[in-house]
């Protein structure tokens, strides 16, 4: 039997009002969505040390990496590890040896870099004693992308593929200048050089450097250890070049993080005291 046109049409009235009322109860139901909070800072330890007659061993780790998620742990669980191998290793040295004058000694010191709301990034310290006619001082650089919650290389923040000869061209000029600076007359580097020789951007660790514009990457600063460009005797080189010397090579996903000149270029060493 079919129901007449009037009876169809009374009947789809009185669904649309009844899910219309339901629409309205479960949207007095559902409490407003708040606007997610800024990234609470994530508790954890900052700093680790041990003795053993062996090794001294310490990593230190600044308070700024607790609001970037993901790089506390990771930097903490990765340092504890590798100070317990060293630990390990300062052992099985010495004990062949028949003991030593003093237990080898190691620290991993990491110090902020500039920062954009996506991008922060730490210079690492590593200091080794070993015995040696002197202790040695390395060094390594962290590039955190707190979106993605992962560290980035060379060749994340870069285009696939670019000519960095021109980059490469300048921090070698850079180089030199800081170093003529030092060591007035001294053997200048050269890329390819058989005395000295200029490292290739792509191979040598570097952070960002704080600009001029709020929230912004004002270049990159390269850091250089020490017999690298020069004797010992030189020191160690932090090499600053502004974002304009690179800005065409920059990958497309990272490119807006960038802006502005950097506080300082050219040798940006820190200083003691």
């Amino acid at each position: 039997m079919r129901s007449s046109p009037a009876k169809i049409l009374l009947t789809t009235v009185a669904i649309a009002a009844a899910l219309a009322a339901c629409q309205r109860r479960e949207d007095k139901a559902k409490p407003a969505q708040p606007t997610p909070p800024p990234a609470a800072a994530v508790d954890g330890p900052l700093a680790y040390d041990a003795k053993t007659p062996y090794a001294t061993v310490k990593l230190t780790l600044p308070e700024g990496v607790k609001t970037a998620p993901g790089l506390r742990g990771t930097l903490y669980d990765a340092g504890v590890r590798e100070l317990g191998q060293f630990a390990e290793g300062a052992q099985a040295d010495l004990s062949e040896a028949g003991g030593g004058d003093r237990p080898y000694e190691r620290t991993v010191t990491y110090s902020p870099g500039g920062e954009t709301p996506r991008l922060i990034s730490l210079a690492r310290t590593n200091f080794e004693d070993t015995g040696g006619a002197h202790p040695n001082v390395t060094y390594g650089g962290v590039i955190w992308d707190k979106t993605a919650k992962r560290p980035l290389g060379f060749a994340d923040l870069f285009r696939a593929g670019p000519d960095t000869v021109a980059l490469d061209k300048a921090l070698c000029a850079a180089a030199n200048a800081a170093k003529q600076a030092r060591s007035p007359g001294s053997e200048p580097a050269t890329l390819g050089g058989k005395m000295w020789t200029c490292p290739k951007a792509s191979a040598t660790p570097f952070i960002l450097t704080p600009g001029s514009e709020p929230g912004k990457i004002g270049g990159i600063t390269f850091l250089l250890d020490s017999y690298q460009i020069g004797p010992h005797s030189d020191g160690d080189y932090w090499i600053a070049l502004p974002q304009s010397a690179f800005r065409t090579l920059l990958a497309p996903a990272y490119a807006d993080q960038f802006g502005g000149a950097p506080v300082k270029a050219g040798d940006v060493t820190p200083t003691n005291g």
